[in-house]
């Protein structure tokens, strides 16, 4: 919590520096505030045209708070600790342990070494994939735009330097298309993910696609699965919801449409780009974004939201509970207990907030109700899309907005753990007693 918290007041006070702004413009104190907190959240909500306000100095903090808040406090703090050679304590690698959900202390720095090399390795090439575009339009700047965009992108940020309009000028161009799709898809499988795909990549010969399939764990194959299914059911049903409004999808060939439509269902895994206005959707199609920037992307990545699995996990114990079975299972294994209560608390608490905050925002800004909850889902889950009403927020509405931005990063688990880590009351068991539900 703190490490977000001084990483956002510090990237304020270098946004507020005279040499981060261009020349003629001028930033307030809490767009600032606001910018920042969004950047190291991984969110891309601005209230300030971020290419035209913002100079080389002022983007390149930016780009550093978006790195700092993809890979999270723990990974630079274990880089820090390597590079001035301390010494990696039994505290230190219980929290890289947590953070990338290992089941083994042994080797956790060299993990901690990997993730970054896959981080440079995946952003270089998405680089690679922008410069094609990029460097012919924008000359020698368009290096810069194609390194900022791939960060930004791997990151899950949705802060561009195009002008405040994302990538609606390239809602027809497939090398654009095809980089972000690739870096938000991976990015949001979660790095645990990473090592297993490596880990098997090294034996898969003569090991068929059935044998590989058996091989994976059972976080990765509902990573996979979630992941490929909520793709594909979000491109089908803004095809389904879009294709003839003459605002989005309508007026495009249905190559366009298809690519258009996937690009949104993507986007919405947290990442923040848009190739299509988020004001001219449907409400049919709003509905079903909300749902699935809610559930955003899988554990252990740079993706917020309340993540794939927990979702997945969810579905299961209702199920179980249906069909009156004691265990919950998937793919015949046993689920825990105490990780089905940590999902119905993560999930509880992100729409608590969710809806606290939605109230508050609609009480100071007497705005839209379908606009501000896009607005506050967007924010809770760090997506960073919105239809229009984060330009016109008031003083108010953005301290509320950058609150919901932090709470969403830090995760309801970091929150708990930080009030409860000393409860007396913690391992205390009361008598039992039965009460009416349902």
């Amino acid at each position: 919590m703190l490490g977000f918290i001084m990483g956002a007041l510090v990237g304020t006070l270098c946004l507020l520096l005279p040499i981060s702004v261009r020349q003629g413009q001028d930033i307030k104190p809490v767009d600032a505030l606001f910018v920042a907190t969004s950047s190291i959240c991984v969110t891309g909500l601005s209230t300030v045209n971020i290419g035209q306000t913002f100079s080389a100095f002022g983007q390149v903090v930016l780009l550093l708070l978006i790195q700092f808040g993809g890979l999270g406090i723990v990974t630079f703090t274990t880089l820090v600790l390597c590079l001035f050679r301390r010494r990696i304590t039994l505290s230190d690698r219980m929290l890289i342990q947590s953070a990338y959900n290992l089941d083994t202390l042994t080797g956790l720095v060299r993990i901690t070494m990997r993730v970054l090399k896959a981080t440079l390795l995946l952003e270089g090439i998405g680089a690679l994939g922008y410069a094609i575009v990029f460097i012919p339009e924008y000359g020698i700047k368009g290096i810069w735009y194609s390194i900022f965009h791939a960060v930004s992108a791997f990151c899950n940020a949705g802060i561009d330097l195009l002008g405040g309009n994302s990538f609606c000028g390239y809602t027809d161009n497939i090398v654009i298309n095809i980089t972000t799709i690739f870096l938000i898809i991976v990015s949001g499988l979660g790095f645990p993910v990473y090592w297993e795909i490596l880990f098997l990549g090294r034996f898969r010969r003569g090991m068929g696609k059935d044998s590989y399939a058996r091989k994976m764990s059972l976080h990765a194959r509902l990573v996979f699965l979630t992941t490929l299914s909520l793709i594909l059911a979000g491109a089908a049903l803004t095809l389904l919801f879009e294709y003839d409004n003459p605002d989005t999808l309508g007026p495009m060939a249905w190559p366009m449409k298809i690519m258009a439509s996937l690009f949104q269902s993507v986007t919405l895994r947290t990442a923040g780009f848009a190739t299509i206005p988020q004001e001219y959707f449907r409400p049919s199609s709003c509905l079903v974004y909300l749902l699935l920037m809610f559930i955003g992307g899988s554990p252990a990545g740079t993706a917020g939201g309340v993540k794939t699995v927990t979702i997945v996990l969810l579905i299961a114990s209702m199920f179980a509970n249906i069909k009156g079975r004691a265990d919950v299972s998937i793919m015949h294994r046993k689920i825990a207990d105490d990780i089905i209560r940590r999902c119905v608390a993560i999930v509880t608490f992100s729409f608590s907030v969710l809806l606290v905050l939605t109230v508050a925002l609609l009480a100071v800004q007497q705005s839209n109700f379908l606009d501000t909850l896009y607005e506050m889902t967007s924010a809770i889950a760090t997506v960073g899309l919105s239809r229009g009403l984060t330009g016109s927020l008031t003083t108010a509405g953005k301290l509320i907005v950058s609150l919901t931005m932090y709470l969403g990063r830090i995760g309801p688990i970091t929150l708990a753990l930080v009030f409860n880590s000393r409860s007396p009351s913690a391992h205390v068991t009361y008598p039992e007693s039965k009460v009416i539900i349902g």
